[in-house]
């Protein structure tokens, strides 16, 4: 648990990523989604390393700056999105790379960042404050490219029905808070109190979309490679099943198979060499125990998968 300038964040399983990261004496780290400084803080703690951390979200840097007097200046801040980062990073190889890839607790629970049906605020769900906003998408949008949107991300069976609200709405009067779209996504297909709010699903697609959330993570998986040291650790904490999806094939696609060779064999393709330089660490995914969950019930989602770059002569 951290407390930084007055919010409380709990990371999620911190132990459990502590327990896979293995900071050491004099490693370098990588924290993708700074975030409020949850992982970041326990690598600072673990050992005398330094950590290079990164966040599309530029009301993050306050926290970033304390943290960095607080440890000496040890801790160095991008201000990125995943996609961008590797022309920032440099030439920089890291022992271990963090990503906690949901929402964080400050963006949730402010009401004017608009990612949140429980707070009404501006219809906003941009991390950084760049790009289009989920009011220009909902109001400007074809009803069938919302319908898909809400459908592709947040696996909601009534998105047709959704949609065609939105429009009959907006055509009204704009749509341009909170409040007012979860009152709409409800209307549209009912609520029932107690069970998880009917507006869930179409929040998470809309900020998924408006953030691209899904390309970001797959760019960067892909040249996560050139920036990991030789037995460096990639860590990946998930709370979406199409995220997680990304992750394992990404996992299962560049580590070695577990295929039976010749023993007459003596050569091995250098192409199928470079190809496989992950060791997966995780063979399911882990998840949150039920006494976190009970402390931290946005835990209940998560999924930890973790893997390893194997160190051979073409290492980059």
């Amino acid at each position: 648990m951290v407390k930084e300038l007055g919010l409380l964040h709990i990371p999620v399983m911190l132990h459990e990523v502590k327990e896979l990261l293995l900071p050491r004496s004099g490693g370098v780290y990588l924290d993708c989604t700074f975030g409020l400084g949850g992982y970041s803080k326990m690598i600072l703690d673990s050992c005398d390393g330094q950590v290079v951390a990164i966040d599309r979200d530029p009301n993050v840097k306050i926290y970033a700056d304390q943290l960095a007097k607080d440890y000496c200046g040890r801790i160095d801040f991008i201000q990125t999105d995943f996609a961008n980062s590797f022309s920032k990073i440099g030439d920089q190889k890291f022992d271990g790379i963090v990503m906690d890839l949901g929402v964080s607790s400050m963006q949730i629970d402010s009401g004017d960042r608009g990612f949140s049906f429980t707070h009404d605020g501006p219809l906003d769900m941009r991390m950084s404050s760049a790009g289009t906003s989920a009011t220009d998408f909902i109001n400007n949008a074809k009803e069938e490219e919302i319908a898909d949107v809400i459908y592709k991300y947040g696996d909601e069976r009534f998105s047709r029905r959704i949609a065609k609200r939105i429009v009959e709405q907006r055509n009204i009067e704009p749509i341009t808070n909170t409040l007012r779209l979860a009152n709409i996504v409800r209307s549209s297909i009912g609520f029932k109190k107690g069970k998880i709010d009917t507006a869930t699903k179409t929040f998470q697609a809309l900020r998924i979309h408006i953030n691209d959330e899904l390309g970001q993570l797959e760019q960067f998986l892909a040249n996560s490679k050139d920036i990991l040291a030789p037995n460096g650790r990639i860590i990946v904490v998930s709370f979406h099943s199409l995220e997680d999806r990304i992750v394992k094939n990404f996992f299962k696609d560049h580590s070695a198979k577990l295929v039976a060779r010749s023993k007459y064999a003596v050569k091995i393709e250098r192409e199928e060499m470079v190809a496989e330089w992950l060791k997966i660490l995780t063979k399911k995914p882990i998840c949150s125990s039920l006494e976190e969950i009970r402390k931290n019930p946005r835990a209940r989602s998560a999924k930890l998968r973790a893997g390893q770059k194997i160190g051979n002569m073409y290492d980059s």
